[in-house]
């Protein structure tokens, strides 16, 4: 989708206000930070503030960007370098704002982050000027975890948190079976015997649950994807949910072995992982649930690219066997 010209002219004639994210662990970090300034300030845009990627919240929730970032405070995109992870975090750090975001990869896949350095290089005087952006909608996960009978209308639910790519329940340590009993829409579903089971919003489903055998759904699709993680009975299947379902999951049975680390943390028993991060142990009887937010977060695409051909060239989706000598 791209802005109106109203939103665009909003922008002034001097070009974008861009907040610039770096994540300074890559070793090319340094060099793409100096040329993507350098292309920002060439191109008419400006850069006002500037700050290092730094982990997700523990929570996986709302982390506050920088003070006075958002559309309020004068910033109209988030440039941020560095890999896919990079981009989750802070994806998740500025989702508040109502600020689009432009990747700039320089992590090893580059499948969230659409853009590399070459990229913006040719695309600067469109990107970084007041011309209309070409967004792309991304859904994010709302998750919640609660206890039964603690609260007037069922489970006491905690702080909310954010996956954009999956919310995943893992067995863990000691790695016996667990079960989690399913329902969706407040309607009773299956009873899931196995190792976990992932939650994916249609960005993730490249993720873990493709390596799971889910099924990859397109990004602008308004669906989740629930996957079992190596399921007890050969019957059960991975199924899509409508956008607007609300998944609900009672750990029936659980491993409970194992010291708590940090109190949010664990060092071993079932546990809640949201965007690949341990978020907290699970115990029998608890209950998680997961919709999708009704404001998803706004990336600008690259128009030189497409979602499928990105999954060709960088998943190899469907590549054949290579012959031998090759």
């Amino acid at each position: 989708m791209k802005r109106s010209a109203a939103a665009a002219t909003t922008l002034g004639a001097m070009g974008r206000r861009v907040l610039l994210v770096v994540n300074r662990s890559k070793p090319e970090a340094p060099a793409a930070e100096a040329e993507v300034r350098r292309l920002i300030e060439t191109h008419g845009g400006r850069v006002v503030a500037q700050v290092d990627a730094v982990p997700a919240a523990p929570t996986g929730g709302p982390v506050a960007s920088v003070s006075g970032a958002g559309a309020s405070g004068g910033i109209d995109l988030v440039v941020v370098l560095g890999g896919d992870g990079t981009l989750l975090n802070e994806a998740k750090r500025h989702a508040g704002s109502g600020v689009p975001m432009l990747g700039v990869n320089l992590g090893k896949v580059g499948f969230l982050a659409e853009f590399d350095v070459a990229a913006l290089r040719e695309q600067a005087a469109t990107l970084f000027c007041s011309a209309p952006l070409e967004l792309v909608p991304r859904s994010l996960l709302r998750v919640r975890h609660g206890v039964p009978g603690r609260g007037r209308e069922g489970p006491l639910f905690g702080a909310e948190q954010w996956a954009l790519n999956d919310c995943v329940v893992t067995a863990g340590p000691p790695f016996r079976m667990i079960a989690i009993d399913v329902s969706i829409d407040g309607a009773p579903g299956p009873t899931v015997t196995g190792d976990g089971l992932i939650v994916s919003t249609p960005m993730g489903t490249t993720a873990y649950n493709a390596s799971a055998g889910g099924p990859i759904l397109a990004p602008e699709t308004q669906a989740i994807a629930l996957t079992p993680i190596a399921a007890h009975s050969l019957s059960f299947r991975p199924v899509v949910v409508g956008g607007k379902s609300t998944i609900r999951l009672t750990l029936k049975r659980v491993n409970d072995e194992g010291p708590s680390v940090g109190g949010g943390g664990t060092g071993g028993g079932t546990t809640l992982v949201l965007d690949g991060q341990l978020s907290r142990r699970l115990h029998q009887g608890e209950v998680i649930e997961a919709a999708l937010h009704d404001h998803p977060i706004m990336f600008v695409r690259n128009p030189r690219s497409s979602y499928w051909a990105t999954l060709i060239e960088k998943m190899h989706w469907a590549a054949p066997p290579r012959e031998r000598g090759r």
